[in-house]
């Protein structure tokens, strides 16, 4: 019987513990904090967006993060078996919009509590406030770690799944990018990702709390050239912009400099239908005042954003708009741009994107490709994906597949 220590007690670790555990090996989690999976407290605000329901084959569309990388670990564990995974664990779970599976009860300790249930079912040694400082190497091979404690740890093999750096109150503190690197592991840097958006201009603030549903938001570099497109939903708040689509392209900015956000606020119409609805718009209101014309075109918080941009006098009636102020109009409300700034201190992402290279790994087993008796897991390796509830699954995925290959080690 081999021992299996793994290093840290979030999904990825708890998954590759329960899938040791399969192969007939004594298996000890090692978790810093008082309890498992503290991240996924906070993950789908509180609700645990889980995994997404979309066939397995589209996953890659929405994986930014070296997508070929995960082709094993993806078909070994699916998104279906995931949520099989919980509904033998007697969660109960229900798909929302965008395909996002969550616990139906709407508790990510629900999640836990299933997770908990099975380590102690698969009598996983389970070991809470139990920080690794170092990793004892002889040979090019791991025998141990040794806690804050000076306790010594021993094991025939070891997983690393300790996260990456957002959110370090949940013990992402980037610990075993450390330990990677002392065992010669490349690290490509660690940059945030699924963070909000910093911007320039002084009127954002004005907008803060306004949800829009429905817009298209695009990331231009300083050439025009576009880095991203997508539609959905975003929030508007006193430094910039958040919310899903906000969130998932950050990845582009933190790699390119000089960038700005676009915002189409109508992206169900062409410039020239959107004219023609404001003609309209303008005949209903033809004596109003400009500023008391476009309650019914938009939310009431951005009015007077788009009155100060368009350059047109609020106080002017409508039916006295030229041509030339109301295609300005037309191509604001399409055309909404934010000097980028940069983003949120790294702490606030959801993710991390960089980590332990991908060349460094086996894809078919997770398994360093220089450490003998050494597999990786979950977001400390260079892998991402866009908001979701494919992240997770990520992690899930990695997880099962480097606790589940341990068995061909001896």
């Amino acid at each position: 019987m081999d021992t299996v220590v793994i290093i840290g007690g979030g999904p990825a670790g708890m998954m590759a513990a329960i899938a040791a555990s399969h192969n007939n090996n004594k298996v000890i989690l090692l978790e810093k904090n008082e309890k498992l999976g503290k991240k996924l407290y906070i993950t789908g605000k509180g609700r645990c967006n889980i995994t997404n329901s979309k066939d397995i084959s589209e996953f890659f569309d929405f994986i930014p993060g070296n997508p070929h990388f995960l082709y094993s670990a993806l078909y070994t564990f699916t998104n279906q078996d995931t949520m099989n995974f919980f509904s033998n664990l007697g969660v109960n779970l229900k798909v929302e919009r965008g395909d996002r599976v969550f616990p139906e009860s709407d508790k990510a300790s629900d999640i836990i509590n299933a997770f908990s249930k099975e380590l102690i079912n698969k009598k996983v040694d389970i070991r809470l406030n139990s920080t690794v400082s170092e990793v004892i190497m002889e040979d090019k091979k791991i025998v141990g770690v040794e806690l804050s404690d000076s306790t010594k740890v021993l094991g025939d093999y070891f997983v690393l799944s300790t996260g990456g750096l957002s959110y370090p109150l949940t013990g992402s503190t980037g610990d075993g990018f450390k330990f990677a690197k002392s065992m010669g592991h490349k690290v490509i840097t660690p940059l945030p990702a699924l963070i909000p958006i910093v911007t320039k201009e002084d009127w954002i603030t004005e907008l803060q709390g306004l949800s829009l549903k429905n817009v298209e938001l695009s990331i231009n570099s300083s050439s025009g050239k576009t880095l991203y497109k997508e539609f959905g939903e975003m929030l508007f708040t006193h430094y910039g912009i958040s919310g899903p689509i906000a969130l998932s392209a950050s990845r582009v900015i933190n790699r390119n400099s000089g960038t700005k956000a676009v915002i189409n606020l109508k992206p169900a119409l062409t410039h020239e239908e959107l004219d023609k609805r404001i003609q309209r718009h303008f005949s209903k209101f033809i004596n109003k005042a400009f500023k008391n014309s476009l309650n019914e075109l938009l939310p009431q918080k951005l009015i007077h954003v788009i009155i100060m941009l368009s350059e047109i006098d609020g106080d002017k009636k409508v039916n006295l708009i030229t041509k030339e102020e109301r295609k300005k109009l037309v191509m604001l409300l399409q055309n909404l741009t934010l000097s980028i700034k940069g983003l949120r201190p790294i702490e606030e992402a959801i993710i991390t994107c960089g980590g332990i290279d991908v060349k460094n790994i086996d894809a078919s087993t997770m398994k360093s490709k220089t450490i003998e008796n050494l597999s990786f897991a979950g977001e400390i390796i260079d892998i991402d994906a866009v908001t979701g509830g494919f992240n997770l699954q990520l992690a899930l995925s990695t997880g099962f597949l480097a606790g589940g290959k341990i068995k061909n080690d001896k």
